[in-house]
Order: C-alpha cells, then sequence, then structure tokens
C-alpha cells in the first residue's frame, strides 16, 4: 500500500482519427515524464478524438499493447479510454493498465445521445472499482460527470477519475461538476479534458483540474496543451474524512 499517489494528466490537442499521430505524440509526452510517477492519465478516445465513424480505426488490441508497454518502461499505470471493437460490436472504454501488464476495464456506461454515441457504442453495465497500489479508484468518462447516482460513493472509493473530450461552450459545467464529485463522495477527483478543435469543428479548452475530498484545487490547466501534477495523500484523505464523517449520513441505494 502506497500512503501518496503521484498523477500526472496530459491534456493534448488530439490529432483527428490519425492513432498512430496521436501514439507518437502521447510517446514524446510520457518519455519526458520524471521517474516517480504512479499514475499517467490520457483522454477520452485519447487516439482519435471523439468519432462516431469506429469502423475502420477502432483499436483491437495494438493500442492497450502500446499501453501495457509503456506502463512497464516508466513503472507507471497508464489509463484512458479508447474507441475498440468487439464481437463485431464497438465500445468507449477505459482502460487501466498496471506497470505489470495488468488491465482493468470500463465501458462507458452514459453515451452522449446529442453526437449519437449510443447509435454506434454499446453501453456499460456496470461500474468498476480498481484497486492500485492499495488506492480504490473509480474509472468514468466524461458525460459520466453529469450523473451522480452512478459515481456515488457507496463503495468507498479514494479517487475518482474522469476522461474527457468535454467541449468549450459548456465548459462550465464540466468545471462545477468536478468540484461537486469531490465535495460529495469526500474524495480525490481528476478531470482530464483535451484542448484544440476537433473533426467536427468542435473547440475544446482543457479546464483539466485534480481536486482534493473538499473540492480545492491541487492542479489545473486552462487552454493549452499542458501536463498537470499532483500527489494524493492517503493521511489527508483519512483525516478528513474522520474529521467531516458525511459520507456515513448518506441514503443507501443500490446501482442496476
Amino acid at each position: 500500500m502506497s500512503q501518496k499517489l503521484n498523477i500526472a494528466a496530459i491534456q493534448a490537442d488530439l490529432k483527428w482519427e490519425n492513432p498512430e499521430a496521436n501514439r507518437l505524440y502521447f510517446d514524446d509526452k510520457i518519455n519526458a515524464l520524471e521517474s516517480d510517477i504512479d499514475l499517467i492519465v490520457l483522454p477520452e478516445m485519447f487516439s482519435t478524438g471523439f468519432s462516431m465513424k469506429p469502423q475502420h480505426i477502432a483499436d483491437e488490441g495494438k493500442m492497450l499493447s502500446w499501453m501495457q508497454s509503456k506502463a512497464a518502461t516508466t513503472n507507471s499505470a497508464i489509463a484512458g479510454s479508447l474507441m475498440v471493437a468487439e464481437n463485431a460490436l464497438f465500445f468507449n472504454r477505459f482502460y487501466f493498465v498496471e506497470p505489470n501488464g495488468t488491465f482493468h476495464t470500463y465501458n462507458k456506461r452514459h453515451r452522449f445521445t446529442l453526437a449519437g454515441e449510443h447509435h454506434v457504442y454499446e453501453r456499460g453495465d456496470k461500474q468498476v472499482i480498481v484497486n492500485f497500489k492499495g488506492w480504490n479508484i473509480l474509472p468514468q468518462v466524461c458525460y459520466d460527470l453529469r450523473f451522480p447516482v452512478f459515481s456515488r460513493n457507496t463503495s468507498n472509493y479514494d479517487v475518482v477519475l474522469y476522461v474527457a473530450n468535454w467541449p468549450k461552450k459548456r465548459i462550465f459545467a464540466w468545471d462545477t461538476l468536478l468540484k461537486a464529485r469531490a465535495i460529495e463522495n469526500m474524495c480525490y477527483c481528476i478531470g482530464l479534458n483535451r484542448v484544440g478543435f476537433d473533426g467536427n469543428n468542435y473547440e475544446y479548452n482543457g479546464y483539466s483540474g485534480i481536486y482534493d475530498s473538499l473540492g480545492a484545487t491541487l492542479a489545473f490547466a486552462q487552454d493549452e496543451e499542458k501536463t498537470i501534477f499532483a500527489t494524493l495523500s492517503k493521511l489527508h484523505l483519512s483525516k478528513t474524512r474522520n474529521h467531516l464523517n458525511f459520507l456515513a449520513d448518506q441514503d443507501a441505494f443500490e446501482l442496476k
């Protein structure tokens, strides 16, 4: 068990529907990191951007193999989502890859209907908790942020991790809801967005942030390509929860 978790979250200008260019981009960004990072976070659909055309560019294992290779060489876990093809179906799948090659998956539950995501990608059917170095981490993807019941902390997780392609026109909601998720769940919250324009000419302006269990900002990036860093403390989290034991008063329910 590690009492501290060092985070690096890479806010990037993704190359539209170009897995090879994005792989090379993140190769450079990851290779430039210091060696004491425990978890490297990449955006939603980090190899392509938020595309509704997975037929010829969805990952069938190549990008996962790359994540495993980078995790091994950096001795860091690597997390982010990809468009994935499996059994003639497509998924917006979050991968959490550990340095030893073990990986965990979460399929995005809340598909963004305004973009037609529900017509292209299958719906995830369960919440996933990843235990890494003694930290319980809840992976979530973009639109999941708008649905607090699905991320309600009834399983005693320590960190909620959102990866996204969240457009500039609705960035106020992104910025506000990330803090809300940290506060209501008494957990660390990591929200990684992208910047730049996609192939549909939608603009993204980042506002990636890392927040503690009271919603205080530990790291933040505005509208630029930037890697943000933060160190999460299990001791600080425990002290806060013991002093302000709000989770003990929450309503009981089950997700279906």
